[in-house]
């Protein structure tokens, strides 16, 4: 058996919805039901990331803050997932100006970063795992990145696991999809927000976030576009990282079915938040866990 096998075998032990969990069996459950109604949620009363308003406390428990010391306010330098207690899910962009990564740390389990309360906990980077194809100048191309923790999270009300998809998932049936994070909440915001903040967004599909009116081929086949063709919803600085999510078409989990890469500008008329498909690198997340010297997602 050649080693790749042996080290996906090693992280495969104890999938559950295909993520890594020792955190009680479960990943992708929220701290209450949601209605999601035709009417529940609409292009005007849905709660935004840019300009738009608070979530509440543990609505999304395995969103996190990653954040730098030298950054002023809230320190927060992108968002991440958790996806085992010891790993966070993230895109490898928001490292590009980070020279010392025992500068960063996480907060886990905050939806207010000023006051993170009582269910926050604060983990530091063991090891940063950028893809090996990542590549800034082609829009991106592979734009993914592993944090393993130094320690593990205790899982609670606040803090949960993200479901990470495998291929049997038909990401494209999902209907109900939302973004979160502490981004800025105007296109020409200076800082992120305090507090987390969430949208509910539509997937987009492929060819048309592709066409010449929208990003005319600068979408890669491992990305997936979501938004309103009218723009107005949407990502912006600071969501990096975070996660998009769609809750499953039968169980009440939800999904991490991207993570935030890019867009042009934030909220504009057919150029939709473009995110880096998790699905795409399943096998690519499992083999850096199960390989890591500090001991596998096992």
């Amino acid at each position: 058996m050649s080693l790749l096998c042996l080290l996906i075998l090693q992280a495969a032990c104890g999938l559950a919805h295909s993520t890594w969990d020792n955190c009680g069996g479960y990943c992708g459950l929220r701290a209450m039901p949601y209605d999601y109604g035709a009417g529940a949620y609409n292009y005007y009363g849905m709660t935004r990331v840019v300009g738009g308003s608070n979530v509440q406390t543990a609505d999304w428990p395995w969103l996190v803050s990653i954040q730098h010391m030298w950054i002023p306010d809230t320190g927060h330098l992108c968002g991440g997932s958790l996806i085992h207690p010891q790993w966070v899910l993230t895109a490898a962009h928001c490292f590009t100006d980070v020279s010392n990564i025992s500068l960063v740390y996480v907060v886990i389990g905050a939806t207010q970063l000023t006051q993170p309360g009582p269910g926050a906990q604060v983990r530091y980077i063991r090891q940063l795992r950028i893809h090996q194809y990542y590549d800034p100048g082609n829009n991106l191309k592979n734009d993914i990145a592993l944090l393993e923790l130094d320690e593990p999270v205790l899982c609670s009300p606040y803090i949960q696991l993200a479901c990470v998809p495998d291929v049997n998932l038909r990401v494209s049936e999902l209907i109900y999809c939302f973004v979160a994070g502490w981004g800025a909440t105007t296109a020409r915001a200076s800082s992120s927000s305090d507090v987390m903040q969430e949208a509910m967004v539509h997937l987009i599909d492929l060819k048309l976030c592709n066409s010449s009116q929208w990003y005319a081929g600068k979408i890669h086949t491992n990305n997936l576009c979501a938004g309103y063709p009218q723009g107005t919803i949407d990502t912006c600085q600071g969501d990096s990282g975070g996660p998009l999510m769609c809750k499953d078409t039968v169980a009440d989990y939800y999904w991490v079915v991207g993570v935030t890469s890019w867009g042009k500008g934030c909220a504009r008329a057919k150029q939709p938040g473009v995110y880096t498909s998790v699905q795409h690198f399943h096998d690519w997340i499992l083999v850096q866990m199960g390989a890591s010297p500090y001991g596998s997602a096992s």
